[in-house]
């Protein structure tokens, strides 16, 4: 097993010796500006352009620090980053999908920011957020793009149906059918894929793990009765069927942004792409409301984002030009500026000016943040959901039972987190 770089407080591994691989290969002169790499693992096209003008910008105002800015896509990051932190050539700053912050925590990779310039406004942020860039007491990274689940709707259709939001899935099926038939299109069509189930979860007031308990509880009676209202959704009037194809995503996405159905559960990064559809000209038709509630009358949706974290094998020189530039790219300012060119949700509450709220869909997004759930710190919590997306995929085609299904998930979990019982 390849070893990690062991975890220590940021004050002794700003100690670690210039020879580190962080900042090695960028050609830093004697007297010279300091380089650091950053890894962006945004949208090449949509948002990296905004992040790539703003690293400029922190250049001019820093003639001593030099930025090597290098798009990573978003899928390969993970993997990359692992390998490179393990052995040689691991960048100093990340951006970092917050289900990877305790995983490369708890590896040693990533360096403690309390105390540091870098979370020197941590009051700022949204508590949930800094919650979940910390592990085991400490923070990891500073809250630089978040999300959540929503339940999107066309205001249009559902005011020509003589309906409200729903505040319950049942409201929802109600909802749905009336708008079929007072409009002809299905009132909603639900994903397969296991985050987006993960609210009929929260909805029960459970979860796929007990991590406090250190329990798999994704068969438990609880999951069983959230998963059964997810598989419901997908039968009955109003109720498009469930996709089960590779293009499922595309296929939900491009018949609401039409106006082929009125409602589905999806999270901010559509925004723009939302403005984009025929029926949403008018943004302000765009309607966006909290995920509906499960029997226990909870309701809630996952917490996704980003954290800028620091590379804990970076030498002193560039772990402090890392914080300054984290710093620079998680202020006020610049979270403005990101939500203004991106349509992202800001993680800090006094970058929600009168501008940004002046977009409807970040505003309505804005609006359902404080029913997000922040993930456990759980190293191994985001791929819990890739044995479920296979089995929840083959509940929805009808190739296995419910029960079959969340048991063979159960199965693989296991292998995942090995000291949990069942």
């Amino acid at each position: 097993m390849r070893r990690g770089i062991a975890a220590t407080a940021l004050v002794a591994s700003l100690a670690l010796a210039a020879t580190a691989c962080g900042g090695s290969d960028s050609g830093d002169e004697a007297g010279g500006p300091v380089t650091i790499t950053w890894w962006d693992t945004s949208n090449a096209t949509n948002e990296a352009p905004t992040y790539q003008a703003l690293v400029k910008e922190f250049e001019a105002a820093n003639k001593d620090i030099k930025v090597k800015y290098v798009n990573v896509p978003f899928d390969q990051a993970q993997n990359k980053f692992d390998t490179a932190a393990g052995s040689k050539g691991a960048p100093d700053v990340l951006r970092s999908e917050v289900g990877w912050t305790p995983a490369f925590a708890k590896k040693g990779f990533f360096a403690p920011l309390d105390g540091t310039e870098a979370l020197a406004e941590k009051d700022k942020f949204q508590p949930s957020l800094i919650e979940q860039a910390t592990y085991e007491g400490k923070t990891y990274g500073v809250p630089f793009t978040t999300d959540t689940l929503a339940l999107v709707y066309n205001k249009e259709l559902f005011a020509k149906a003589g309906v409200e939001a729903p505040k319950t899935w049942d409201e929802l099926k109600k909802a749905a059918a009336t708008i079929k038939d007072k409009t002809g299109v299905d009132g909603y069509w639900g994903s397969t894929q296991a985050y987006y189930a993960q609210s009929f979860l929260y909805g029960e007031g459970t979860d796929t793990v007990d991590v406090d308990a250190k329990k798999i509880t994704v068969t438990s009676p609880e999951a069983k009765k959230a998963y059964g209202t997810w598989q419901g959704l997908f039968k009955g009037k109003g109720l498009h069927k469930a996709d089960t194809t590779a293009d499922a995503y595309a296929h939900i996405q491009e018949a609401f942004v039409s106006g082929k159905v009125a409602s589905i559960v999806q999270g901010p990064w559509e925004i723009t792409n939302f403005y984009k559809g025929a029926a949403f000209k008018d943004k302000n038709n765009l309607g966006i409301a909290t995920v509906p509630a499960g029997s226990t009358g909870k309701a809630g949706a996952p917490t996704g984002g980003h954290n800028l974290s620091v590379y804990a094998g970076s030498d002193k020189a560039h772990q402090e030009a890392s914080l300054k530039f984290v710093k620079f790219m998680t202020s006020a300012k610049a979270q403005e500026t990101i939500a203004l060119k991106n349509s992202t949700l800001p993680t800090r509450e006094d970058a929600y000016t009168a501008k940004v709220k002046a977009d409807p869909g970040i505003a309505g997004f804005q609006s359902v943040l404080p029913a997000a759930q922040p993930r456990p710190a759980l190293p191994e919590y985001s791929s819990l959901w890739t044995p479920l997306d296979d089995e929840l995929l083959k509940i929805a085609s009808g190739k296995v039972s419910l029960d079959k299904g969340l048991g063979n998930a159960e199965t693989a979990i296991a292998k995942l987190v090995p000291d949990y019982s069942k």
